[in-house]
């Protein structure tokens, strides 16, 4: 089964995560949460950094409850500091805070999140027809504008990008993958 070139198929993380879920056109409000955490604290470093940590960060940020997220304080902050499985970072910390106030806004505005960033494509999926890798787009442009309009962190325009294809509204996987 051919898959996309950047997958390390020596983890067993990694194939899952291409085979199962990047790219999969995502609706929930918590999974669309979640990845826009993961996509935050993946800044600066490697994806498989964050999937190997993945369910750690699930426990410790209350399954990303958004309304849990949303009402943590700084004591909640400094335990997860303390916290060695998950990637502690007080500015990432600090930022998915504040990003699950204006989610839930977001949701007030919208009806639900999902509302508002498929509202961004009408509900389209956007396919590339070439292998061309890249890292942002005139949508993620727009996308990250807006989410920084509204008060959010770590949303810059490549980060966004990278969100977009991880919740299905992009879809990148090269023309002779299995998923494409």
């Amino acid at each position: 089964m051919k898959r996309c070139s950047w997958v390390d198929l020596k983890s067993p993380v990694y194939v899952k995560y291409h085979d199962e879920e990047w790219g999969v056109p995502k609706y929930d409000d918590r999974e669309l949460f979640e990845l826009l955490v993961l996509e935050g604290f993946q800044a600066g470093l490697a994806w498989i950094t964050v999937l190997k940590k993945r369910d750690s960060f699930r426990k410790a940020f209350d399954n990303f409850d958004v309304k849990k997220v949303a009402g943590y304080d700084s004591e909640k902050v400094e335990e997860l500091l303390k916290n060695p499985e998950i990637i502690r970072s007080r500015q990432k910390i600090e930022a998915s805070i504040g990003n699950a106030k204006v989610f839930m806004e977001i949701q007030k505005q919208f009806g639900s999140f999902s509302d508002y960033i498929w509202g961004f494509t009408k509900g389209e999926i956007i396919k590339n027809t070439d292998d061309n890798f890249r890292v942002s787009s005139p949508l993620s442009d727009t996308v990250s504008k807006d989410l920084k309009k509204r008060g959010m962190k770590y949303v810059g325009t490549v980060i966004i990008y990278s969100y977009l294809q991880s919740i299905g509204i992009i879809n990148d996987h090269e023309r002779d993958c299995f998923c494409y």
